[in-house]
C-alpha cells in the first residue's frame, strides 16, 4: 500500500495592522496565544505528517521556542514569510518535503475541526483542490465608485472562503510557480490554472481573527466550543 504523505502550512506572518499594535497570533484566547489553537488541532490530527509554521521575521525566535514548550513533534520549520501573504505560503511549501497532499491554513483562525480536516481530505480526492465555504446571510449591493447602489446581487449561488484548504502538492507547487497574481487565497491561484475546486463545509465558528472585536468573538466561542 502506497503512503501519501499529508504535510499543513500554518500561515501567521501578517502584520496585525488592525489589532492597534498587538501582534493577534499572539494575543491571548483562553489563556495561552491565540496560535497554539489552530496548530495543537492540526498537530492531533492523525492525516497530518509534518507541519511548517510561517511567520514574521521579528517573532521566529519566539516560535522556535513555542515548538519545544507546547511539544509539536510534528513541526518540522519555523520559516519566515514574505511581503504577501502568497509569498508567506509560497515558503512554507518550499520547507515541507516530500508530500503528497498539503493543508493550508491561516493561524489567525484558531477553531479548525478534525472533522473539517478530514472533510477537506476528502473533497480533495475529487479535483485534487478543496475549499470550506459557508453561505452568506446577508444582503449584497453591488456599489458604485461614486456611492450608489448599482444593483442588487443574488446571495444564493455566493459563499464565504475560509481555510483550512487542501491541495495535491504538485497542482499547488505549480500553481505558486507560475504565478503572477496578486490573489486574496490560495485556491485563487489553482482556479487559473484551469483546475476545478471542489468545496465542502466550512463552520461559522471558524472566524478569522483580524481586529480586537473579533478576539471577543472567538472568546465567547471558545466558552462555548467543544473541540473534537
Amino acid at each position: 500500500m502506497i503512503v501519501e504523505k499529508v504535510g499543513a502550512v500554518i500561515v501567521a506572518a501578517g502584520e496585525s495592522s488592525r489589532m492597534g499594535g498587538t501582534d493577534k497570533i499572539f494575543a491571548d484566547l483562553g489563556g495561552i496565544p491565540l496560535l497554539f489553537h489552530s496548530v495543537d488541532m492540526i498537530h492531533k490530527c492523525k492525516a497530518i505528517n509534518e507541519i511548517v509554521i510561517v511567520l514574521s521575521q521579528d517573532s521566529l525566535q519566539k516560535g522556535e521556542r513555542m515548538i519545544h514548550e507546547r511539544g509539536w513533534s510534528k513541526v518540522s520549520h519555523v520559516c519566515h514569510g514574505g511581503a504577501r501573504r502568497q509569498d508567506s505560503v509560497k515558503n512554507g511549501l518550499d520547507c515541507l518535503v516530500d508530500c503528497s497532499w498539503v493543508l493550508i491554513h491561516d493561524g489567525a483562525r484558531p477553531f479548525p475541526s478534525q472533522k473539517m480536516i478530514a472533510d477537506g481530505m476528502e473533497a480533495a480526492r475529487t479535483t485534487g483542490a478543496a475549499i470550506p465555504v459557508i453561505p452568506i446571510g446577508d444582503t449584497l449591493k453591488l456599489i458604485s465608485n461614486d456611492g450608489f447602489v448599482e444593483q442588487t446581487l443574488s446571495r444564493e449561488s455566493l459563499h464565504l472562503v475560509q481555510t483550512p484548504q487542501v491541495f495535491r502538492f504538485d497542482i499547488i507547487s505549480q500553481a505558486f510557480k507560475d504565478n503572477k497574481h496578486d490573489v486574496t487565497d490560495d485556491s485563487g491561484l489553482v482556479e487559473r490554472l484551469g483546475y476545478r475546486v471542489k468545496v465542502f463545509n466550512g463552520s461559522a465558528a471558524n472566524i478569522k481573527v483580524t481586529t480586537p472585536v473579533d478576539l471577543t468573538i472567538a472568546e465567547a466561542i471558545l466558552k462555548t466550543k467543544t473541540h473534537d
